[in-house]
């Protein structure tokens, strides 16, 4: 006789799911501002004429945010759980992926949620 198995339908789940670097670890969430997912990476890649370069203008450790500058003058504040506000300083060159909220910092990728 088998034992029935306890199947969690992927609603449940999903209710429950909390990003890891809320605490301090590496992001367990592929939402805007978490991991990049590959998926992600690939449609960037695919779309090179969508990416914006940009000045970083403050970038915020604490907070995880950043404010860059459009080379057309354009403001745009990001923020970003997985440490892409460590990895930058005032005056660095970037890139962003507007579409597929992907931040560029020379050949690493930030998934970025816009604010």
């Amino acid at each position: 006789m088998s034992t029935p198995q306890n199947r969690l339908t992927p609603a449940p789940v999903r209710q429950d799911a909390i990003c890891m670097c809320a605490h301090g670890r590496a992001c367990s969430s592929f939402a805007p501002g978490h991991a990049v997912h590959l998926i992600q990476a690939r449609l960037v890649s695919a779309t090179p004429s969508e990416w914006v370069d940009a000045i970083v203008t403050t970038a915020d450790t604490a907070e995880g945010t950043l404010l860059l500058h459009t080379l057309d003058g354009r403001a745009l504040a990001l923020w970003n759980g997985s440490g892409a506000a460590a990895v930058v300083t005032a005056g660095a060159p970037v890139a962003y992926h507007e579409r597929y909220h992907t931040l560029a910092v020379g050949s690493h990728l930030f998934n970025a949620l816009a604010l």
